[in-house]
């Protein structure tokens, strides 16, 4: 079995360990105290527990528990045999170094050490273990909590050679984590300096008297599609954790000015959740609740100028090959949920935006971090503005799109993407939305072929769907819900009836009404994150919109009635086990999967592809040799279309066929 040590039982620390036991490594967890420890495992069994219940550990608790042992105050002991050490204890550079010096004077010569610091430089402390380890020495920079977290960064110092990146990389996967690497050892890593952007240039905006702390949250939440604004982050985070990372990072040469909005909450021990207040108040110390906050409140505010900082930050990471352009964005969205990683921010909202703001910034505050970042201003003067010239940091096909109320419809040659918009909500599934996708199917099938031969469907933000909006439809009568019901349900038939493949993109929840959509779609692509259920049984009621039938059909009755009855989520991996998911791939990759896979089908013969669709879904619901009948029906019909003899023709003269839908 293998071997791994974790030094410090906190937090980050017994999250890493119990990652490790999970992946079937025996694990030595070390602290000072037994009372950390114990309480370290009693966390773990019962983490341990809810993963279990949810179906993400297949094995028993206490065989996974049986795994970690405890040492107290004895890192020698705990690191004997083992092939990597990772350590998890306070943000102390001095603290740090003794543990690395111990672990480097105990571990086997060929043990990997990592250290799961935030903020302090990997080569600082490499320099306290012997230089013929130091090309052993790099960070792991795990997310809290660790378990639930996808994201870990990698990060070089001076002297961590490729090998080391390259088997921290495969530990990490083991851990079932995704990874980027930080090619050079620079304060904050990737997340934490494009976090510390945005919490700057939110703190000056209200420093300035520009906008209130509920406004920059509401924009940032209903306009930007971020998952918590800058200021309910940062009291989550804790406010003196915000302070003492910057502090760090303005120390070893993080180009900032801190804000006094943020230093006077540190000053007045007001950190937020855990002191019961801090930008906003709560209930009591330790105990979050969602502050109010408006969606209307954040109408004035323009994105492009928050984000604008952060942007910048990137593309200075991106310039000095600290890290690649897919690495900075995968880094965001895994490390800070957001939707859209900030060159892909960028993008959207065009690169010659952004440097406006910046300029704007800079001539605000005379602040040098706000001097448009060299890469930034060729790329303007080159005319790669992003979307809207084809070209940014990202290529584009050229687009048509427009905006409804609830939906992004975008149309680009061959494929129709519609994107469930109300990120804020969840996309939940609400009468606004359940017309506009009414309205969205009727144009798609009026269009040519030429035009639209796949739809894909996902959602914004962090979720597919994750149901109906109840809130919507409170009070109604009995019969009312009957016919809301009924109406999702013929809608949810008119995908399976369009005369065109659907692929539904499935980004994250995909809960109740979402999943009945989903399932009348005819392929479903998972991201690793996405957790699908029907969890209606727990709200009192059961699936409305075809649920009971359609994931009877998928996997099986017995399975169906399991989790309609029970309401789990189940993760995507066992979805796709199931049969109720086709693939998996990681959330930075589902975009491009989902083209990939749309691109491929619409090469296809359009017309082949409808009755194909037909036989299959009208077939299976019928006897036996009704759907032969069918078959042979739509197979005769199809020899009338120009398409056969374009397919046949291409074949015997060896060429690719080009499809009309004639």
């Amino acid at each position: 079995m293998p071997k791994a040590a974790v030094v410090g039982a906190g937090t980050m620390g017994h999250g890493i360990a119990e990652l490790f036991a999970i992946a079937g490594y025996e694990v030595a967890l070390v602290d000072v105290a037994e009372e950390y420890l114990k309480r370290a495992l009693q966390n773990i069994e019962w983490s341990v527990k809810k993963l279990a219940e949810k179906g993400q550990v297949k094995e028993d608790v206490q065989t996974v528990m049986s795994r970690i042992k405890t040492v107290v105050n004895d890192i020698c002991k705990a690191v004997e045999g083992v092939e990597v050490v990772v350590e998890a204890v306070v943000e102390d550079i001095e603290v740090k170094k003794r543990v690395f010096a111990e672990a480097d004077r105990c571990a086997p010569p060929e043990a990997i050490l990592a250290t799961n610091t935030s903020s302090l430089p990997i080569t600082e402390i490499a320099e306290a273990v012997k230089p013929e380890r130091r090309p052993r020495v790099v960070g792991m920079h795990f997310f809290n909590p660790p378990p639930l977290m996808p994201l870990v960064e990698i990060i070089r110092g001076r002297y961590t050679s490729d090998e080391t990146v390259k088997k921290t990389a495969e530990y990490a996967a083991r851990l079932g984590k995704q990874t980027v690497v930080v090619n050079r050892d620079v304060p904050g890593f990737i997340v934490n300096r494009i976090l510390a952007r945005v919490n700057e240039a939110a703190c000056w905006m209200v420093a300035r008297g520009e906008a209130t702390v509920q406004e920059i949250d509401s924009a940032l939440m209903y306009k930007a599609g971020l998952p918590m604004g800058a200021f309910i982050l940062m009291d989550y985070t804790g406010i003196d954790v915000v302070c003492f990372i910057g502090d760090a990072m303005l120390k070893r040469g993080f180009k900032t000015h801190p804000c006094p909005v943020i230093t006077e909450k540190c000053q007045q021990k007001k950190y937020g959740v855990k002191t019961g207040e801090g930008f906003y108040k709560y209930p009591a110390p330790g105990k979050f609740q969602w502050p109010e906050v408006p969606k209307s409140a954040g109408d004035k505010i323009d994105i492009a100028y928050i984000l604008a900082p952060a942007v910048n930050e990137a593309a200075y990471l991106l310039r000095e090959g600290i890290a690649t352009r897919e690495d900075i964005d995968k880094a965001v969205r895994l490390g800070l949920n957001w939707p859209k990683g900030p060159l892909e921010y960028a993008d959207e909202l065009g690169i010659d935006t952004i440097v406006k703001a910046l300029e704007e910034w800079k001539g605000k505050t005379g602040f040098e971090e706000y001097e448009p970042d060299p890469l930034l201003r060729s790329m303007v003067a080159s005319g790669r503005l992003g979307k809207k010239s084809g070209e940014g940091f990202y290529t584009y096909v050229k687009a048509e799109e427009k905006k409804l109320e609830t939906l992004i419809v975008r149309y680009e040659p061959g494929i129709a993407w519609i994107i469930l918009n109300r990120p804020e909500r969840l996309n939940a599934i609400n009468p606004k939305m359940i017309e506009e996708l009414w309205k969205v199917l009727d144009e798609i099938e009026q269009m040519d072929y030429e035009k639209v031969r796949v739809v894909v469907i996902t959602g914004a933000g962090r979720a597919f769907s994750a149901g109906a909006d109840v809130t919507g439809f409170m009070g109604a009568t009995p019969v009312t819900i009957f016919k809301i019901s009924r109406k999702l349900q013929m809608l949810y038939d008119r995908l399976e009836l369009l005369d065109r493949p659907v692929i539904c993109g499935l980004n994250g929840y995909t809960l109740g009404g979402g999943l009945e959509l989903a399932m009348a779609c005819d392929f479903r692509i998972a991201s690793e994150t996405a957790e699908l259920g029907q969890p209606e049984i727990n709200l009192g009621f059961i699936p409305g919109a075809g649920g009971t039938q359609r994931l009877a059909r998928h996997i099986g009755r017995d399975r169906a009635k399991e989790l309609i009855f029970t309401g789990d989520r189940i993760p995507a991996r066992e979805a796709e086990r199931l049969g109720l998911v086709h693939k998996v791939v990681p959330l930075d990759k589902l975009e491009q999967e989902l083209r990939a896979f749309a691109n491929k089908l619409a090469e296809k013969p359009p017309l082949a592809l409808a009755m194909a669709k037909y036989a299959i879904n009208f077939g299976i619901e019928a006897p036996q040799w009704v759907g032969m009948v069918l078959e042979a029906a739509q197979f005769g019909l199809l020899f009338s279309t120009e398409d056969v003899i374009e397919g046949v023709s291409s074949f015997l003269q060896k060429k690719k066929p080009q499809f009309k839908g004639k």
